[in-house]
């Protein structure tokens, strides 16, 4: 898990899929189509950092402030009480936002640079823009620059209109944002009635470990968007597998591994958060690695000796075995005249004992 400051995104629910919040600096995208929420989504974001202590940036490609507050207000979020005192709009259309992009923004971030409260910032929407520059290179130009200006203010929040063909997943047009942001999270609306016709889904987070289901989510006037999710791992099953590293960890140690895969397999342990056991991966791992080598009985001798370990002589095996580290499972082969069977060892726990 990662031990980096989280910033709540304050969108009930989802801080609990993605470690916490967001990282300082860096952009979220939302996606959708009409009818999901994305504006929702962006004035519940900017509401908690006001309510909180931070500052607000609201860039509209669309819509007046008048109009925003409004919206935010039938949802529940006063935004007036910190209208043009914490709460800022840029009003922008078009090819006008490049201007914003080239002068303005740089001029705010230059000012702004050695205040100690955080700015959150809001575009809502994006998609003006993107259709506003048909060449795609100045398109992907304009929208690096406009994504590095802002996260240098605080953590960003973009909202992007999805039109997305039959048989596409995401549209082809947000492609580019998708690319650009250190976040992208994908809204989708099925109206086929009851409660959970909306439906989330995480497409990336760096340097993140997020939930990778579809989690629906409604509309509660007074708290905004409500997620539905659970935690990746409850409290009591965060260590539910740690006997299982904790002897792939010494199994691999037994088996020469370096130092290198001992801490990958280490840092694993502290990171898994799937809800099944590791032992196929592990498995997987280790033959990546090289470490599904045959175990003869000298080499076992050696360690022994070289681990100043006691074991008893175990019996010699009809046929040769290969041990697989974490499985137990084992493929025979037929020994040579010039050199001694192999040892028949059933799982790990036995291959521990006797290196023990």
């Amino acid at each position: 898990m990662s031990s980096e400051t989280r910033i709540p995104t304050g969108i009930a629910g989802l801080d609990r899929v993605i470690e916490g919040g967001v990282r300082d600096n860096s952009t979220m995208l939302v996606v959708g189509s009409s009818g999901t929420g994305k504006s929702t989504f962006a004035m519940q974001y900017l509401n908690y950092g006001l309510e909180h202590g931070e500052n607000g940036l609201y860039i509209s490609m669309e819509e007046p402030p008048e109009q925003i507050m409004r919206e935010a207000k039938m949802l529940g979020f006063n935004l007036d009480q910190y209208y043009e005192k914490e709460l800022f709009f840029f009003h922008s259309k078009g090819k006008d936002f490049v201007k914003l992009v080239d002068e303005q923004l740089p001029a705010l971030v230059e000012a702004n640079k050695n205040y100690a409260v955080k700015t959150r910032v809001i575009i809502d929407p994006l998609t003006p823009l993107i259709w506003a520059i048909q060449d795609k290179q100045e398109q992907r130009e304009v929208i690096t620059k406009l994504f590095y200006t802002l996260k240098q203010l605080g953590p960003v929040l973009i909202t992007t209109e999805e039109h997305a063909s039959p048989g596409e997943t995401i549209g082809e047009d947000v492609l580019i944002p998708i690319y650009m942001s250190d976040g992208a999270v994908h809204l989708t609306y099925r109206p086929i009635g009851g409660a959970f016709n909306r439906a989330l889904e995480i497409v990336k987070m760096r340097a993140t470990r997020h939930g990778e289901e579809v989690y629906p989510y409604i509309f509660v006037r007074g708290v905004g968007v409500v997620v539905r999710t659970t935690p990746l791992v409850s409290a009591e099953d965060v260590r539910k597998y740690d006997d299982v590293f904790d002897k792939a960890i010494r199994t691999a140690a037994d088996l020469g591994a370096n130092e290198r895969i001992l801490e990958r397999l280490v840092y694993v342990k502290e990171n898994w958060s799937y809800p099944f056991s590791p032992k196929e991966t592990l498995q997987i791992f280790f033959e990546s690695q090289g470490l599904n080598d045959t175990i003869t009985r000298e080499e076992l001798e050696k360690r022994r000796e070289e681990s100043a370990s006691q074991i008893a002589e175990p019996e010699v095996a009809e046929s040769a075995e290969v041990i697989q580290q974490d499985t137990g499972m084992i493929q025979e082969e037929a020994p040579s005249q010039d050199e001694e069977p192999l040892i028949e060892i059933d799982n790990l726990d036995e291959l521990e004992e006797m290196i023990q």
